[in-house]
């Protein structure tokens, strides 16, 4: 809709930006002047505590001298409420009584039908919301009892009830001069083909009310009280003003605290968009009733840039979101993105806060892995590759669904992460599944030519787990440590999900010197049972710097074991990158030598520690004993039949 000229003008001369901006911030009223329309406040567009943000109310603009954002009333109403320049043009207009701009006849018709059908809606959820209260509904209210809806939940989300019958709705309309046509158009009543009287859409349900972006009422989601009933959910047809694939329950509650900087999460359904939202997740949505739609998907970007879909611990669950990928590939774009969060397995968002709160969830989220993390899992997921035709179907798989991305940036980035999670499965069989690959089950399967040899039978990766495992339980048992270890610590390429959260906990955990205050701070980040398994193991209950207090020892052992695991770290990297050099060249011979390689290399690390290894820095960046890397090139100089220099010493 174009506006005529001036209506802007007349509309900015009403508004009072003040007022507007009044709604979202608290005035310093000593560094303000009111009577000069001179206002100043913390920025509501970023987190500060002095006021940086000035209005002036006489000219209609505001500007942060913080984060430089700057605009008038229009601006402002679209930043905060999360809507379109129209419709904060609207929101405006109406605040001020200046009516918008009269449309064609034709468009003013739909307008006006579609404001009566809104208006009908409203007075079914005011029909709803009282049968609630009766007799019919004893069950309905013991059902959202159980599920921990109280009273003040039910009214601030207007859920009601639909009580059985076939006629109580329309008779309460038409009993309120509601025309007969607008009941239909509604969609809360069907025509009879037998010759009776139109009844009632929705019957012996709990009915959640839709409302568009704007929170007006268009449509309904009713859950069956029966059993039996072949539709446990049921919403609204398509309308005049309903439109399933358009629409998300909650948008606008949602739209206003994802412009406040929450979270926007996906969810599948009405009962954990509202479980959600109760715990403090008020950036929720759910589609209604199909899958996401593009038009959907589209909507929820406009309302944030990386929505996080919350997917329900089940096959379902799963397929529903690598259904979505194929939606959404097309679509991307810089700055537009989806990240998936799986619950546990058979629970839902509402499952997971009812038995472990708002910190469960959180977790869950903040655990979340982007797209193409479930890309990958989908393509290789209960598949083997130890053949070449079945390695380039992958690659054909792969290709095929990168190649339906349009943006050539998000489509090379995505190549250069399929690239690395290939190298990762096709590696050795000591690789460290990617964080995602994890995540969703997509363990790479051994090749049948590596099963038998002593680097599988005696994987490095254990002892490299208990060194990790003593050393993040040192620094939890030692909080004092940590700034003196960080650079080290986050150098630390952990071999479990596990051991990353915990390193990524302690690089983000404030300083707490007081060992018992800081546990409980890890507990509350982690959950009690994280840190229960790590301190359980038998070879950190028995490790000197947790066994017995005194940062000095602690810290010594500390750089000790830190010194260790990179040491072992070095001489595995050594010998992969040499059986790599040699691809093309093994045979029986020389998977026995390899083996003997494994064996010295665990004979190195067994070695007593009373004396210091002399260090040097092999050609990959990696320190290594001098030692142990000098043994290192005699073996591999010996593979490839090339005597050791006389002056290797030197190198």
């Amino acid at each position: 809709m174009s506006l005529p000229p001036g209506f802007l003008d007349e509309l900015r001369s009403r508004v009072s930006l003040s007022h507007v901006v009044g709604r979202k911030v608290t005035w310093d009223m000593r560094k303000s002047n009111q009577g000069k329309g001179d206002m100043w406040a913390p920025c509501p567009f970023h987190q500060e505590k002095t006021a940086s943000f000035h209005v002036d109310d006489r000219k209609g603009y505001y500007y942060c001298f913080g984060c430089h954002a700057k605009g008038d009333a229009i601006s402002f109403v679209r930043e905060t409420e999360n809507v379109d320049f129209m419709e904060a043009v609207e929101i405006l207009a109406q605040e001020v009584g200046l009516p918008m701009p009269a449309r064609d006849p034709q468009a003013r018709e739909k307008a006006d039908r579609r404001s009566r059908l809104i208006e009908v809606m409203e007075q079914a959820v005011r029909f709803f919301r009282l049968q609630l209260q009766t007799g019919a509904a004893a069950e309905a209210r013991a059902y959202l009892d159980r599920r921990g809806l109280g009273a003040e939940v039910l009214e601030r989300w207007e859920i009601g009830f639909a009580p059985p019958g076939w006629q109580n709705l329309w008779d309460h309309l038409t009993g309120k001069g509601v025309e007969r046509d607008l009941i239909l158009a509604a969609g809360l009543a069907r025509e009879s083909d037998r010759g009776r009287p139109p009844y009632d859409v929705f019957r012996d349900r709990i009915m959640f009310p839709i409302r568009d972006g704007r929170g007006q009422a268009i449509a309904f989601g009713g859950r069956a009280m029966d059993p039996q009933d072949g539709a446990k959910y049921l919403n609204s047809p398509e309308t005049a003003i309903f439109d399933k694939g358009r629409n998300l329950f909650n948008h606008a509650p949602a739209r206003e605290a994802a412009g406040k900087g929450q979270p926007l999460i996906v969810a599948e359904g009405y009962m954990d968009v509202i479980a959600l939202a109760e715990a403090g997740f008020a950036a929720a949505v759910a589609p209604l009733g199909t899958a996401i739609t593009e038009d959907q998907l589209r909507l929820l970007w406009r309302i944030h840039p990386e929505p996080v879909v919350a997917l329900d611990g089940d096959k379902a669950g799963i397929a529903a979101a690598r259904r979505l990928i194929d939606l959404a590939l097309p679509l991307l774009e810089a700055g537009h993105a989806l990240r998936f969060a799986l619950m546990p397995p058979g629970k839902d968002p509402d499952d997971v806060i009812r038995a472990g709160g708002a910190g469960a969830m959180q977790r869950i989220l903040d655990a979340a892995c982007p797209m193409v993390d479930l890309l990958w899992a989908r393509e290789t997921e209960g598949r083997r590759f130890d053949s070449p035709e079945r390695k380039a179907a992958l690659d054909r798989d792969l290709h095929a669904a990168t190649s339906r991305i349009k943006d050539p940036t998000i489509r090379r980035h995505y190549e250069d992460e399929i690239k690395r999670l290939s190298w990762q499965l096709f590696r050795p069989a000591r690789t460290k599944p990617g964080k995602g690959a994890a995540r969703w089950n997509a363990t790479p399967a051994t090749r049948p030519s590596t099963k038998t040899s002593a680097m599988v039978v005696a994987p490095p990766q254990f002892e490299e787990e208990v060194l990790e495992s003593i050393i993040l339980a040192t620094l939890i048992a030692h909080p004092r440590l940590i700034a003196r270890f960080a650079g080290d610590l986050e150098l630390l390429h952990c071999v479990s999900d596990r051991h990353a959260r915990i390193q990524s906990a302690l690089l983000m955990a404030p300083q707490i010197d007081d060992a018992a205050a800081f546990r409980a701070e890890m507990d509350n980040r982690l959950g009690p049972e994280t840190l229960d398994e790590l301190f359980s193991q038998n070879h950190v209950r028995t490790a000197p710097p947790v066994l017995y207090p005194g940062d000095d020892d602690a810290a010594a052992c500390l750089a000790d074991d830190i010194a260790k695991l990179a040491a072992k770290r070095g001489a595995v990297q050594e010998i992969e990158e040499a059986m790599r050099d040699l691809a093309g060249l093994a045979h029986e011979g020389l998977t026995w030598r390899l083996s003997q390689a494994a064996e010295a290399r665990n004979r190195a690390g067994a070695a007593s520690q009373e004396d210091a290894p002399e260090f040097e820095i092999a050609p990959n960046g990696v320190a290594l004993p001098k030692d142990e890397r000098r043994r290192s090139r005699e073996l591999f100089d010996s593979l490839l039949g090339t005597p050791p220099s006389p002056d290797d010493d030197q190198r």
